[in-house]
């Protein structure tokens, strides 16, 4: 390899001091998102420590959550069980942690896949109007005619109870919520005029709703996705409080839940646990998704929006400089 070579290849401690700023830039933006909504990064917070709890769950759990102890049936909180045990002598605290991971992996699998399928409806639906956007609005509103809670229930018994069966049903019940918003999206993305250039040079549908309208639906895809998770969570408890969710043995919220009401005088410890458990992660997904929704919003933070879309990067013009000089 020749000087002239070896002068052209960039150093990996340039590359290095390259990247530092685009990382002082994400952190800036965290750092005036947490500003900017206290209640939402603090929500946001327990969220990260929520997860994580579920992704340790066999690190942090003291005891196997499956694990029956008959010297101690329905204990109380005590030096020995911090959240008590159940009827069978289960570890509360276990279970709950173990519940975590249960509930969020079913939350998180449903959300990502009902919302990611309602979002491509929805651009499709959008970008091609006619006939099919027509036919799809009527199934979307069948689908919306229902409670959420009914829909993924009949579901869930018509397919069948278990874990992938869970995840499908609270999925169907987020598709026409994602698909009308994103082809709200997608309408007024299409009338714009580089999407008219697009088109008027030959670009195929597909090229144009891949290449030009799907970047534009970042925005309401994430706030879609992350205020949901709340609800998901909350179907994923009520399935298993009536049995027809993940069944028994697995421990998750609602099956604790209605373990709990199957005694004569339920314990107080078996049903404040859980149940504070599902408010608390319900509730700081909801204050994060808030905050995301209200940072994403063009009309105030429209930095953060092209961060996200990558639209805009170009640097301020100076003063008595046009903006495409600047620019370029």
């Amino acid at each position: 390899m020749n000087d002239a070579q070896a002068s052209v290849q960039p150093s990996p401690l340039g590359a290095t001091v390259q990247a530092s700023p685009a990382h002082r830039s994400v952190a800036r933006e965290l750092f005036a998102f947490a500003r900017r909504n206290p209640l939402s990064a603090a929500g946001g917070l327990v969220a990260l420590f929520i997860v994580f709890v579920a992704l340790a769950a066999p690190l942090i759990a003291p005891r196997e959550p499956l694990k029956a102890d008959f010297r101690r049936m329905s204990k109380p909180p005590d030096a020995q069980s911090f959240f008590g045990t159940d009827q069978v002598g289960r570890d509360t605290l276990s279970r709950v942690i173990y519940g975590a991971r249960t509930s969020l992996f079913v939350a998180f699998s449903a959300v990502l896949l009902g919302t990611t399928v309602g979002s491509l409806w929805g651009v499709a639906c959008g970008y091609l109007g006619g006939r099919f956007d027509l036919m799809s609005q009527r199934v979307m509103e069948i689908l919306q005619a229902f409670p959420d809670l009914i829909l993924a229930m009949a579901i869930s018994m018509a397919i069948g109870t278990g874990l992938p069966a869970v995840i499908v049903a609270i999925a169907i019940t987020r598709i026409p919520f994602g698909g009308r918003v994103i082809r709200s999206v997608a309408l007024s993305v299409r009338e714009m005029p580089y999407v008219e250039a697009a088109r008027a040079s030959g670009a195929s549908a597909t090229r144009i709703m891949t290449l030009h309208v799907l970047p534009q639906c970042v925005a309401p895809y994430l706030v879609l996705a992350t205020t949901h998770l709340g609800v998901a969570i909350v179907i994923e408890a009520a399935l298993g409080f009536l049995g027809v969710g993940i069944p028994p043995p697995t421990p998750t919220w609602g099956n604790m839940l209605a373990d709990a009401i199957t005694a004569l005088i339920p314990q107080w410890w078996l049903v404040l646990f859980p149940g504070a458990a599902i408010t608390v992660t319900v509730l700081a997904f909801n204050l994060l998704g808030d905050g995301i929704r209200d940072t994403l919003d063009p009309k105030l933070s429209p930095a953060v929006l092209r961060l996200v879309t990558g639209a805009g990067r170009s640097g301020p013009a100076r003063a008595g400089q046009p903006r495409e000089v600047a620019a370029s």
